[in-house]
């Protein structure tokens, strides 16, 4: 994609009426549509609505592989929204290179951003060339087994305390008529599954010379191989899952028609929605139980140039407003993650989510490969894994191979 060639395109918008003086109308795009993404994002709108101005809900539907695409395309098409949701990361990397998107370091100046964002690389994945262009608003990390207690009771087994139990425990769930692991077919489910078995069960050295460092000998190598073998077990734990949305996924094991899934904290909010209680009614192991890490990715706001001066006023403000102790509580609260501020009050905070505090505060992080590979990388581990689980006839040797190339030439 040249993108460089379409900066210029960026078109005019047109103000659109507004009922208050002052007060403007902005589009926000995201991918967050599922009951718990719902009630989490109403509160983002609800905080920039207070500040008179309108927050226009530009839902995508689809996730981000299908919300991505099309946001792009309408900011190099020259019909960009007033604020989209990436990830902490490489995703907009190209956008910035064009001109496309807004510096938004007098902001973060002004609002002490490097100051009160921990950890740093989040702030640090917004910047390019020393300047500011997103806005972190949460620490998402995939580090997490979640369990269905009712699921287990019903199998007469114990819930597991880390991997090896919740794989000794699949012939019991499976008799009982459980699915083991519930696993959606997108791509990314698969990917996002396997770092969190690498980080596990090869540890955090291994996971960072793979996807910081870019090794190919290690990813390759005998610790790697382990994860493949585990990725193998995950697999035929996860037959029979049959369905394609992460939430779709979520629900099996909430509804205890699965014993577990291995997914991001987001899925805290399905829970939550459905009136599930942290500790009684579910259990999440971070790090699988095995390595108590967590991955510091999650989500930001990028703010396309405009022509509009009212408008560019209202991404300023909205800026503002996304790292609200006040807008940082409500949200995070509701989405399951964690703050991106170590100042806010989370006393409301569930057994999980005070877990993933304990951890972030006990420094036991890494960075998501979101933030390590670019996307061209990403799309080609999720291909390779999404094609793993669900083709048996693959070895775990023959994936490996295939891995170990990805990342000998991963950018």
């Amino acid at each position: 994609m040249k993108l460089r060639s379409l900066a210029g395109a960026l078109a005019v918008t047109v103000a659109l009426p507004f009922g208050a003086a002052n007060a403007t109308d902005l589009e926000v795009t995201h991918w967050w549509t599922s009951g718990g993404e719902a009630a989490a994002v109403a509160e983002l709108a609800k905080a920039f609505d207070a500040t008179g101005n309108k927050w226009v809900d530009g839902a995508i539907a689809g996730s981000g592989g299908t919300a991505r695409p099309i946001m792009i395309s309408r900011i190099t098409g020259g019909d960009p929204m007033g604020a989209t949701q990436f990830n902490h990361g490489r995703q907009a990397e190209e956008l910035v290179e064009a001109g496309l998107m807004r510096d938004l370091s007098d902001v973060a100046e002004r609002e002490h951003w490097r100051d009160i964002v921990k950890p740093s690389s989040l702030l640090d994945s917004c910047t390019i060339e020393g300047k500011i262009y997103c806005a972190p608003v949460n620490i998402h990390s995939w580090q997490w087994l979640w369990l269905s207690n009712a699921a287990f009771e019903q199998a007469g087994v114990a819930v597991p305390k880390n991997w090896d139990e919740f794989v000794a425990a699949a012939p019991a769930l499976e008799k009982a008529g459980i699915i083991p692991l519930a696993l959606g077919g997108q791509p990314w489910q698969a990917a996002g599954a396997f770092d969190v078995l690498m980080v596990a069960i090869a540890g955090k050295d291994v996971f960072e010379q793979v996807f910081a460092k870019k090794d190919e000998e290690v990813a390759a190598g005998p610790e790697i191989a382990k994860v493949f073998k585990a990725a193998d077990d995950a697999r035929r734990m996860s037959k029979g899952s049959n369905v394609q949305d992460w939430n779709q996924a979520t629900n099996l094991v909430i509804t205890g028609k699965a014993g577990g899934q291995i997914m991001g904290d987001w899925a805290q909010g399905e829970f939550q929605v459905a009136g599930k209680k942290a500790g009684v009614d579910y259990t999440c192991l971070p790090g699988l139980g095995v390595n108590e890490v967590i991955s510091t990715g999650g989500d930001a706001f990028y703010f396309p140039v405009l022509d509009d001066e009212e408008k560019s006023k209202a991404q300023e403000v909205l800026a503002s407003t996304l790292l609200k102790p006040e807008t940082q509580v409500a949200f995070n609260l509701k989405k399951g993650s964690l703050p991106v501020r170590g100042d806010v009050d989370l006393a409301a905070a569930n057994d999980c989510m005070r877990k993933g505090l304990d951890i972030l505060a006990k420094g036991n992080v890494i960075q998501g490969t979101d933030q390590l590979l670019s996307p061209d990388s990403q799309k080609q581990k999720e291909d390779l894994f999404s094609e793993f689980f669900a083709n048996p006839s693959m070895t775990p040797e023959d994936a490996q191979k295939r891995f170990a190339d990805i990342i000998a030439a991963a950018d």
